[in-house]
C-alpha cells in the first residue's frame, strides 16, 4: 500500500489564528461578506438595509402584498386582543396594559425584525414568570404602582439583555436552553398556568399566590365554599366552544380564521350575555372600566436603583432568555417552511429594542407567539406589514371600544388562557425524545416536574444545570473505542458495531472521539492503560493460540478537533508508558501471518511504540511545536490513515524478522 505524508497545516501568525477563531465564534454567518468590493454609496446602502430590514423588502412592497397583509393582519388582531387582555390579568398586571403591549411592540418589530410571519405580542410564559417572580416580593393587590413600576423595569432589562446578545453576537448563550429543556418546561408552564385560571373559572375570590400545584389545588377544594355555579357553567360553555374551535382549526388548516376568531367571538358573546342579564349582579366577575387613550409614557416609571433593582434585573433576565428563545424559534420554523432566513442576531436586537422602547410606553415583556405566528401564517401574512395592521387595529381599539370591555367576563378571558396554552403541551415530542435519548427525556421530566412542583425559574434552573452537566460529561469523559479490521479492506472500524471486524496483532488501535484538553487528559490516560490491560489480560487467556504481544499502540485522532498544552503531554507520557510499561516483553513472540508459511519473531529485538494517525491542523500544528526531540512526528510514528499505518508497520517488522532469521 502507498503510504501518503501527513502535512503540516499552513503557517498562521497568532494574530490570524485569533482573528480565525473570534470570526467563528462571532460572525459565524459572516455578516460583512456583503460589502466586500462594493462601492461607499451602496456600502451604505447596505449597512442601512442591514440595520433596518424594511428598507430591503419595503421598495419592492405591493398592492397585492398588502391586500394579503390587511388580511393577515385583521385575523391576528382579533386573537391579539383578547390574548393581551388576558396575559397582561396573567402577569397580575391592569388589562389595559396588555393593549398597550400589542400596539407599540409590533410597529418596532415591523422595522427591525427579518421574520415575515412572526406575531409579536405578550405570551403567557413570559406573563407567568413575571408575575410570579415580581409577586414574591410585592403584593400586585396591595401595591399595585410599585408592582406596574417594576414590571416596566423588568422589561427594560430583558430588552437591554436580548439586544445585547445580538450586538455583541452572543446568542449561542441561549443555545443552552435545550430541546428537552423548553419542551418539559412549556408542558409544565401550561399545566401551571391553567390550573391559576381555575380562580376565574370556578370564581374564587381568595386564592393563592403561590405557583406550585399542590398549593393550588388545595387552595382550590379548601375554597369550595366561594365557587360560583353561574361562573362554572359560563367557564364550562366558553371552554367546551374555544376548544372545538382550535380542533377545527388544527385538523383542517383552510379553516384557520375559525379558531382565531374564536376568542374574540366569546369575548363580544359574553359581554353581551353579562351586560343583557346583568349577570356582574349574580356571581359573574367582570373586568370593569377601562381606561381609554393610546399609551401613556412610562419612562419616569422605570427603576434603576433601590431595594428592587436585584428582583427587577433577574425578573429581566429570566424573562428575557424565556422570551428571545420562544420568539426566535418560532421565527425560524415558519421560515423553514417558507424556504427563507432568519437571521438570529438581527432578531434578538429587534426583540430587545422592542421591549426597551415598549418599557416606556407603558408595555409589558413581548415577543413572537407561536399561536399567533400560525395563524399569521394560515393567513397569508407576506411581510412584517402584517404586525403594522394589527397594531393599527389595536389603537382603533384603544381609542374607541374600550367601554365595550367594560362588561366582559374574567371566566371567558381564563378559558382564553387555558385553550391558548394547551397547544404548549408536545406529547409526540416528548415521545420521540423518550425514544431517542433517554438523558433528554431525563432533562425535560426535570424541567417538567421542577415547574410543577418548585417553581417556574427553578424548573428551569435545574433543567439547564442537567443540560449543562451532561455536556461537561462528554467533554470531560471522551468516547474512546478500539477499532479492527474488516476483512478484505483497509477499512479499520469499531470493534463493537462491526462484529465482522477482527483485531490485529500485536496493535491496539484505539480511536479518541473528542477534542483533548486539560479537563479530559487524566481520564484518557487512565482509560488508554486499562485497554492496553485488557489486552494484555485476552492475551494470558488465550496464550494456547499464541497470540502475539502488544507491539504498537495506534491512536486514531481523525475525530480530534482540538488539543491543549495537557493533550500535548498526554501523548508524551503514553509514548513513554507504551515503551516501558512491559511492552518489551522479551518471551512473548510476535505472529505474522503471511500466505503460506508463519514468520516468528523474538520482540525482544523490536521496540515497541505509540504511533498517531490523522492529527487535524491544530493537534499537528502543536505536537511539532512540542515534540523538539522528534519523538512523536517521525515517519514511523505518523501516519494518514490507520490502514497506512498498519500495512506499513507490518512491513517493516517483516523487514526486521528477515534480517533476524
Amino acid at each position: 500500500m502507498e503510504v501518503h505524508k501527513v502535512v503540516s497545516p499552513p503557517h498562521k501568525s497568532s494574530f490570524q489564528k485569533l482573528k480565525a477563531r473570534l470570526k467563528e465564534t462571532f460572525f459565524p454567518d459572516d455578516p460583512l461578506r456583503q460589502f466586500k468590493g462594493q462601492p461607499l454609496k451602496q456600502k451604505l446602502v447596505l449597512g442601512a438595509q442591514y440595520v433596518f430590514p424594511i428598507l430591503q423588502w419595503g421598495p419592492n412592497y405591493t398592492l397585492k402584498l398588502l391586500k394579503s397583509d390587511i388580511v393577515s393582519g385583521l385575523t391576528i388582531a382579533s386573537l391579539a386582543i383578547p390574548q393581551g387582555i388576558s396575559y397582561a390579568k396573567l402577569a397580575n398586571l391592569p388589562p389595559i396594559v396588555g393593549l398597550y403591549s400589542s400596539f407599540v411592540p409590533p410597529l418596532v418589530y415591523a422595522v427591525l425584525g427579518s421574520s415575515r410571519d412572526l406575531a409579536v405580542g405578550p405570551v403567557s410564559i413570559a406573563s407567568l414568570i413575571m408575575g410570579s417572580m415580581l409577586r414574591q416580593e410585592v403584593s400586585p393587590s396591595k401595591d399595585p404602582l410599585l408592582f406596574l413600576q417594576l414590571a416596566f423595569s423588568s422589561t427594560f432589562f430583558a430588552g437591554l439583555f436580548q439586544a445585547s446578545l445580538g450586538i455583541l453576537r452572543l446568542g449561542f448563550i441561549i443555545d443552552f436552553l435545550s430541546k428537552a429543556t423548553l419542551i418539559g418546561f412549556m408542558a409544565g408552564a401550561a399545566i401551571i398556568v391553567s390550573l391559576q385560571q381555575l380562580k376565574a373559572l370556578l370564581g374564587i375570590t381568595n386564592f393563592t399566590k403561590q405557583m406550585g400545584l399542590v398549593p393550588v389545588l388545595s387552595s382550590v377544594f379548601h375554597r369550595t365554599n366561594e365557587w360560583s355555579w353561574q361562573t362554572i357553567l359560563m367557564g364550562f360553555c366558553f371552554l367546551v366552544m374555544l376548544l372545538v374551535a382550535r380542533h377545527v382549526g388544527m385538523r383542517k388548516p383552510k379553516l384557520f380564521w375559525v379558531s382565531a376568531g374564536a376568542p374574540l367571538a366569546s369575548v363580544i358573546l359574553s359581554t353581551l350575555l353579562v351586560f343583557a342579564f346583568k349577570a356582574q349582579h349574580h356571581g359573574i366577575s367582570v373586568i370593569g372600566k377601562l381606561q381609554e387613550g393610546l399609551n401613556p409614557p412610562s419612562w419616569n416609571m422605570l427603576h434603576f436603583h433601590g431595594s428592587h433593582l436585584g428582583l427587577v434585573m433577574k425578573t429581566g433576565l429570566i424573562t428575557g432568555i424565556i422570551s428571545l428563545t420562544e420568539g426566535i424559534a418560532v421565527g425560524r420554523t415558519f421560515a423553514a417552511l417558507k424556504n427563507y432566513q432568519v437571521d438570529g442576531n438581527k432578531e434578538m436586537i429587534a426583540i430587545g429594542m422592542m421591549n426597551m422602547v415598549g418599557s416606556s410606553t407603558s408595555c409589558y415583556v413581548t415577543t413572537g407567539a407561536f399561536s399567533r405566528s400560525a395563524v399569521n401564517h394560515n393567513a397569508g401574512a407576506k411581510t412584517a406589514v402584517s404586525n403594522i395592521i394589527m397594531a393599527v387595529t389595536v389603537m382603533v381599539t384603544l381609542l374607541f371600544l374600550m367601554p365595550l370591555f367594560q362588561y366582559t367576563p374574567n371566566v371567558v378571558l381564563g378559558a382564553i388562557i387555558v385553550t391558548a396554552v394547551i397547544g404548549l403541551i408536545d406529547v409526540p415530542a416528548a415521545y420521540y425524545i423518550w425514544k431517542i435519548d433517554k438523558f433528554d427525556f431525563l432533562v425535560m421530566l426535570c424541567a417538567f416536574f421542577g415547574v410543577i412542583f418548585i417553581s417556574v425559574q427553578e424548573g428551569v434552573a435545574i433543567a439547564v444545570g442537567l443540560s449543562i452537566f451532561k455536556v461537561l460529561m462528554q467533554i470531560t469523559r471522551p468516547k474512546t473505542v478500539t477499532l479492527g479490521n474488516i476483512p478484505g479492506t483497509h477499512i479499520y472500524r469499531n470493534l463493537h458495531q462491526y462484529k465482522e471486524a477482527a483485531g490485529v496483532p500485536g496493535f491496539l488501535i484505539l480511536s479518541i472521539e473528542a477534542p483533548i484538553n486539560f479537563a479530559n487528559t487524566t481520564y484518557l490516560n487512565e482509560r488508554i492503560l486499562r485497554w492496553i490491560e485488557d489486552y494484555e489480560a485476552e492475551e494470558e487467556e488465550e496464550g494456547n493460540k499464541q497470540q502475539s504481544g502488544l507491539r504498537f499502540l495506534i491512536l486514531d485522532l481523525s475525530a480530534v478537533s482540538a488539543i491543549d498544552t495537557s493533550g500535548v503531554s498526554l501523548f508524551k507520557d503514553l509514548r513513554k508508558i507504551v515503551e516501558n510499561k512491559g511492552l518489551e516483553a522479551s518471551t512473548l513472540e510476535l505472529q505474522f501471518r503471511i500466505p503460506f508459511f508463519f514468520i516468528l519473531l523474538s520482540s525482544d529485538c523490536l521496540e515497541s511504540q505509540l504511533v498517531l494517525v490523522n492529527p487535524l491542523g491544530e493537534v499537528m500544528e502543536k505536537l511539532q511545536r512540542a515534540d523538539e526531540a522528534h519523538d512523536l512526528s517521525r515517519p514511523d510514528c505518523l501516519f494518514l490513515t490507520v490502514g497506512e499505518a498498519v500495512a506499513s508497520l507490518l512491513s517493516t517488522v517483516k523487514g526486521q524478522s528477515s534480517s533476524h532469521v
